[in-house]
């Protein structure tokens, strides 16, 4: 039997014992500080939708395009940048993606119009597309041996960000208007300070040089990847689906207290906080493959008890979705890295970007449907669309493993 291409140990799962390096946690707590900072952005204007809803008189369908708009520059053209990242190091998009994306939404609430409000949208969209690449590739090669757990530290950051930004712009356009999204731009400018201030420090990690010294003469699984992009973009639709019509659900259905948008969608980001932090250490010991099939499994049934929980369940029913769903986040990156050994920008651009914002292009035919059939119609299309990223994943391979080294005697 030939074996695998011992290349592709600088991503490929499990690591040879030659790799057994500590994570960097010094770098790794900065890249999570800014992935918070980036997050908190995007996971804001979800929580604003409502708001802009009413002050410019939208339709579901031109709210969805929002989010359309949000997701086609912060998620499509992330393989881009994540080609550029892998050809050469370019930390310095770091603190200009941050500044970037605050500068977008914190000015989002002056916009004059639905055509300004897209531009803006747009502008943090960029510098979330030009951040995740760079930082994903970036801690991949600091994580040590342990990818899916060392990687799921610096994603943390990230779904922190995502839970805060919600209850965060609520906050702040109940008590102060919508002149209240400027406010945004302090955490911005503060962790862009912080990232120019640490350029130095993150000039030249030996991690990286030994990730692009292997990368050299690994082999990619194209196919695979193709695939496993198709099925996080069916995730995708999912995630995004809940966390932009839940709060419509739960005002224009349930009847619930406007105040609450925030905390519903912190509540559901917010326990994907605690399933990136679980799924880490089991993807390592049950292998990422089947982690990702197992979760893609239990999905349906997780979300489709959201919509039939009554009362105060419907909060819990929407955590343990939030946990299901995002938990499979930072395993779905590491699995591209480990079909991509020799891309691994590409390959969480591609995952972090494209997949995601393939599945984005689902909230726009989901606002046409809830427009038409009501908010309970582009719910349930939500709930099921796992059972066909599940029937998907089945088709996975196994990504190649290093072989461990032959010992004497």
């Amino acid at each position: 039997m030939t074996p695998p291409d011992p290349a592709a140990a600088a991503i490929a799962l499990p690591a040879a014992p030659a790799e057994r390096a500590r994570p960097d946690m010094r770098l790794l707590g900065l890249l999570a500080l800014g992935h918070l900072v980036i997050d908190a952005n995007q996971g804001a204007l979800t929580a604003m939708l409502p708001f802009l809803k009413g002050a410019l008189g939208l339709s579901y369908a031109a709210t969805g395009a929002i989010v359309l708009a949000g997701n086609i520059t912060s998620s499509l053209i992330q393989p881009l940048f994540g080609y550029f990242a892998d050809q050469t190091a370019r930390r310095w998009i770091l603190p200009v993606s941050v500044l970037l994306s605050s500068v977008g939404i914190a000015m989002t609430g002056l916009a004059p119009s639905y055509a300004t409000i897209l531009v803006l949208v747009m502008v943090t969209g960029l510098g979330v597309a030009a951040f995740h690449p760079e930082a994903y590739r970036t801690a991949t090669a600091v994580a040590g041996a342990r990818k899916a757990t060392g990687v799921s530290v610096f994603s943390t950051g990230g779904n922190i960000g995502i839970a805060l930004g919600p209850p965060l712009i609520t906050g702040l356009v109940t008590g102060l208007g919508l002149l209240g999204t400027t406010w945004m731009l302090v955490p911005g400018l503060l962790v862009a300070g912080f990232f120019a201030a640490a350029l130095p420090m993150l000039s030249a990690p030996s991690a990286l040089k030994a990730q692009r010294a292997a990368a050299g003469q690994a082999t990619n699984m194209v196919g695979a990847m193709a695939l496993l992009v198709a099925v996080i973009a069916f995730r995708s639709w999912t995630q995004i689906g809940f966390s932009t019509f839940v709060p419509f659900y739960y005002l224009d259905v349930l009847h619930g207290d406007p105040r609450m948008v925030g905390t519903l969608l912190a509540i559901f980001l917010g326990a994907g906080v605690f399933g990136t932090l679980v799924a880490g250490p089991i993807a390592d010991r049950i292998g990422v493959r089947q982690y990702v099939v197992g979760v893609f499994l239990i999905t349906t049934p997780v979300a489709a008890s959201v919509l039939f929980a009554p009362g105060p369940l419907f909060l819990v029913a929407l955590g343990a979705l939030g946990f299901v769903l995002v938990s499979t986040f930072t395993v779905s990156v590491v699995l591209a890295q480990a079909y991509l050994p020799r891309n691994p920008g590409m390959a969480s651009g591609l995952i972090v970007g494209f997949a995601t914002g393939a599945g984005g292009l689902g909230a726009s035919a989901l606002g046409w449907v809830a427009d038409r059939w009501g908010l309970g119609s582009a719910l349930w299309i939500s709930a099921l669309i796992p059972l066909v990223g599940f029937a998907l994943a089945l088709f996975l391979p196994e990504p190649r493993r290093a072989p461990q080294p032959h010992r004497a005697g």
